[in-house]
């Protein structure tokens, strides 16, 4: 199944909502362009992902890749935060620490909650 997703703008956050599988390299990609380009057209400097319902089963490498790709196509976007289901926070913690590595200013939460706290009080400084 692809990936699904919406996207919305609330207090100067682009907020997406995806649902699905990841399956393939290529539709995680072709989504991440999507939220890229839709940060950049909106000038959200702020990403929300909220990837509860997308199920991760792209293999060690490609998520490896994945994070490559993500750091080298999001210049403009200042902070991200991806909430992903707490049984997946293994692989989405691997993805952030290739990300961060990178220079992209990145988290994973396992919850929604968590993840807004950080984006709006964290200020300017990189995650942890």
């Amino acid at each position: 199944m692809p990936i699904d997703y919406s996207m919305t703008i609330r207090r100067g956050i682009l907020f997406v909502k995806a649902r699905g599988r990841d399956d393939r390299l290529e539709d995680v990609e072709a989504y991440s362009r999507a939220v890229l380009a839709e940060a950049v057209a909106s000038g959200c400097t702020k990403v929300i992902c909220d990837e509860t319902e997308l199920v991760y089963s792209l293999n060690l490498v490609d998520t490896y890749e994945l994070a490559e790709f993500i750091s080298a196509h999001a210049p403009g976007v200042g902070r991200a935060a991806v909430v992903c289901n707490p049984g997946q926070i293994q692989d989405a913690s691997f993805w952030e620490n290739v990300a961060v590595n990178r220079g992209l200013q990145v988290r994973v939460f396992p919850d929604l909650n968590s993840a807004e706290t950080w984006m709006e009080g964290a200020g300017s400084q990189p995650p942890p």
